[in-house]
Order: C-alpha cells, then sequence, then structure tokens
C-alpha cells in the first residue's frame, strides 16, 4: 500500500531545491540615468518571491555590480536580512565579474560568499567625481549669474572657484557613508576578515583568490558545484526573475520615442548618456 501511494505522489519531486536572484548592473535609485540597473524597487518583487518558495535550501544571489547608490546598496541588503530571518533562509552569495563598492555591500548582506578566482571583489569605499569649468567660461565671454537662499546652496558649483570649506562638508560626507559601510561588512563579516582596517576599508580591490586570503569571501568556485557539492547532485534550481513589460523585448522603452512628425531622437541620447554612464562605472575595473 505504502509503494502504491509513493507512486502517486511521483510528481513531488525530493531533490533538494535553490531559489536563484540575478542582481546585476550599477546600483541607482529607479528614474535615474541608469536604465538597466539595481534598485530596491527593482528587485524587492523577485527577492520577496524567491525567500516566498516552500521547501528551498537557499537562496542563492549572482551578484555582478561596480557599485553606485550607498542608499540603494543598504536598502536592498537590508530586505535581503529581513527576508533571510522571517523565512529562516540562509543566503548564498555568489559573485560574477565584479562585487565591488555597492556590489559588495550586497554581497556583505549574504550569509556565505563565494566568487572566481579573477572575481573583482572589494572597493570598500566612497567616492565622489566632477569637473570644473570657471576659466573656460571665463575665455568664453560667459558671465554666471546664480541666486540662492542659503549661503552654501550652490556649494561645489562646477562653473564657480572650488571653496575650501565645501570640499571639508563633501569630505564628512563620504567619511559617515565610509564608516556605514565599513560596520556592514564588520557585522556581516566578523572574525571571518582576516586583514587589518587600514589594507581593507581604504578603496582597494582585489581578484577574489586575494579577496579569500583577506577574508572578504569564504570560497571559490562557480554556483553550481558550490551548491551540488552542499545539497547534492539532484539539487534543482528555480531561477526567479524580474517581470518584463511588453515593450521590453524591444530594449529601452525610451530609446525611441513614436510622435506624429515620426521618431524622436531626445530618447536615444538619454539611452547614449546612459550607456556612457554605466560604462564608467564598469571602466574603473577594467572592464
Amino acid at each position: 500500500m505504502l509503494s502504491f501511494f509513493s507512486r502517486l505522489m511521483f510528481w513531488k519531486s525530493p531533490s533538494p531545491q535553490v531559489a536563484v536572484v540575478r542582481l546585476s548592473g550599477i546600483i541607482a535609485a529607479s528614474g535615474s540615468p541608469v536604465r538597466r540597473g539595481l534598485s530596491f524597487e527593482s528587485v524587492e518583487a523577485p527577492l520577496k518571491k524567491a525567500f516566498s518558495m516552500g521547501g528551498i535550501k537557499a537562496v542563492a544571489l549572482v551578484i555582478n555590480s561596480p557599485g553606485g547608490s550607498p542608499v540603494q546598496s543598504q536598502l536592498i541588503s537590508q530586505y535581503i536580512r529581513q527576508l533571510s530571518k522571517k523565512h529562516d533562509v540562509p543566503v548564498l552569495g555568489f559573485c560574477e565579474d565584479v562585487a565591488a563598492s555597492g556590489g559588495y555591500w550586497i554581497a556583505a548582506a549574504c550569509d556565505e560568499i563565494y566568487a572566481s578566482s579573477l572575481s573583482v571583489i572589494g572597493s570598500i569605499g566612497v567616492v565622489s567625481a566632477g569637473f570644473g569649468f570657471p576659466r573656460a567660461i571665463e575665455k568664453l565671454g560667459i558671465e554666471r549669474r546664480v541666486y540662492t537662499s542659503g549661503l552654501s546652496k550652490s556649494m561645489l558649483d562646477p562653473f564657480k572657484d572650488e571653496k575650501s570649506e565645501d570640499v571639508s562638508h563633501l569630505k564628512q560626507l563620504q567619511t559617515e557613508i565610509h564608516d556605514n559601510f565599513i560596520a556592514h561588512v564588520k557585522t556581516r563579516r566578523g572574525s571571518r576578515l582576516k586583514a587589518d582596517d587600514e589594507l581593507l576599508f581604504n578603496g582597494k580591490f582585489w581578484t577574489g583568490e586575494t579577496a579569500l586570503a583577506l577574508g572578504l569571501v569564504d570560497g571559490l568556485g562557480t554556483m553550481r558545484d558550490i551548491l551540488e557539492t552542499r545539497f547534492g547532485d539532484k539539487l534543482k534550481l528555480a531561477t526567479v526573475s524580474q517581470k518584463k513589460g511588453l515593450l521590453s523585448s524591444f530594449g529601452s522603452s525610451a530609446s525611441v520615442q513614436l510622435t506624429r512628425g515620426g521618431i524622436s531622437s531626445d530618447g536615444l541620447v538619454d539611452d547614449l548618456s546612459s550607456k556612457i554612464y554605466e560604462l564608467h562605472h564598469w571602466q574603473r575595473f577594467g572592464l
């Protein structure tokens, strides 16, 4: 009789299952110039779905990001920890090409981190970059007119001479963000960190092999190999993806705009700007 009921339940697979969510791209708030980036809004639904799957052994996050917004990085990380605690499901992070800056912030939210020996890992720091043009507009005979209520409202204006007090204020903001980043990594990695603060948190980045020696990751290898070693070769992976809109197959919805007169170039310019912005982030790590 038991054998008969076992045959009736053949559809219930005894194989262990792991939910997989891919987190790839520049980290930026929704509505920013980055069109294919990561934000809390874009990953909230797939993360919630992954952790809500019944009977899973773990959630695997495939991370490939050079960083971006510290706020979005923090929001995503906090949500990962919240879901892991709520559903009592461990989180395993798998770094691909890059898990740097905000990308590593998210990776540190995982219970364990794995990478390729050649992955780029780290960049635990804060950077602000821009240009100054005060001499340029002077040579062109352009007069800059800015009116503010509040002495510091126009601080760091690229068309005005840089002020030391403005730079000091910016550096204070960077220090506060950096301190939060460091605290997050220390809380999540704890005694697994194997180097002093001056080395780990100075903004440098390393290969996965060196990151392993420093304690920033827990092991090297591919997601499939590591998961099968842990859960067996009958493991089943359930990939959870973001829902795509009807126009997603044609690329960014803003890349081409149909008008009565034909096709507008505004969307194409925006899309080009977005790609240049993204390329800048990736090129910092030689990619």
